[in-house]
């Protein structure tokens, strides 16, 4: 493997991995796509996509990843699992190290997204996609007329609060400090709006459910120890949980090379980061939406800058 010279590896395998492996095999380069675990990234977590052009009715994540899975490997994409640990990013030829092996590439796109922050608590994990969600964009417009629970009192949290509030009925901040730390505009539209209610000083202890569906969350008071149960309303039978207390970039293995900002990747207008021939798109890099349709977007302008760039 280490003999082969790819014109571009891409390292990740989420919407925007996938999306530059298929302009990159669209424009023969010869190209090499490595995901650590399973394609897809959070898009594959994701029950249901209603907002990617062209999706079908009833479109899950994984559905529409197998698509570009399928699509990627018709222009002669190859594919390899491993977990890229380190990196020589300078010069004409890239050198990737894996758990599996070395490999080296003309060219590089950082693909390798972000993880929601999660909250640890008991059945977390059981009930994402079932209740629990980290995307109001993506999720908010299926729990119209529900209730709905908010962790954070962040900027992000809020602002995420506000765009749940035009689908929910009725919306709970729960926080764990004594008040919201978003800026004072955005805590001034939640707390003068009747929608909103607020549990401070507080975390999720567990949450639970019956058929499949979240129903439960249990409530511990950091200051008292105190614990609070609360239900969905019975003629709705379930309601929504949106966790907001951060992204983590999956960066790691490039964060001594690579200009960086909080863990994500600065790139410009074209995907470039600091370093020639170096690319870095999706979630990793610094932009102020986090979308599969941008993640798309961003894989199709590296790999079409990289044909230009390699042909020069």
């Amino acid at each position: 493997m280490a003999d082969t010279i790819y014109d571009v590896i891409i390292v990740g395998g989420g919407p925007a991995g996938l999306s530059a492996g298929l302009y990159a095999g669209r424009g023969l380069l010869k190209t090499l796509l490595i995901e650590k675990t399973k394609h897809g990234g959070q898009a594959a977590s994701t029950n249901e996509i209603d907002n990617y052009p062209g999706a079908v009715e009833n479109e899950t994540g994984p559905s529409l990843v197998e698509k570009m899975v399928k699509q990627a490997e018709r222009f002669g994409v190859e594919f390899k699992t491993d977990d890229i640990t380190g990196a020589e990013l300078e010069g004409d030829a890239k050198t990737l190290t894996g758990a599996k092996g070395t490999y080296k590439a003309k060219t590089v796109i950082i693909a390798s997204g972000a993880i929601p922050r999660l909250l640890g608590c008991k059945g977390e994990l059981d009930f994402t996609g079932k209740g629990v969600s980290y995307c109001a964009t993506c999720d908010a417009a299926f729990f119209e007329d529900l209730e709905v629970y908010v962790v954070g009192g962040g900027d992000s949290a809020v602002q995420e609060a506000l765009f749940i509030s035009k689908f929910a009925r009725k919306i709970t901040i729960i926080q764990n400090l004594p008040e919201l730390t978003a800026a004072k505009s955005l805590q001034q539209k939640v707390l003068n709006d009747s929608k909103f209610s607020f549990v401070y000083n507080s975390v999720i202890e567990e949450v639970k459910g019956d058929d499949g569906l979240l129903d439960t969350i249990i409530v511990k008071n950091d200051k008292t120890g105190e614990l609070t149960e609360f239900n969905a309303d019975p003629e709705d039978g379930t309601f929504g949980l949106f966790v907001f207390i951060g992204l983590i970039p999956r960066t790691e293995a490039f964060s001594s090379m690579v200009d960086m900002q909080h863990g994500y990747i600065k790139t410009d207008e074209n995907m470039r980061t600091n370093i020639e021939g170096v690319y870095a798109v999706g979630d990793c890099r610094i932009k102020p939406l986090r979308q599969v349709v941008t993640a798309a977007a961003d894989g199709a302008i590296a790999s079409m800058h990289i044909e230009k760039y390699l042909s020069e």
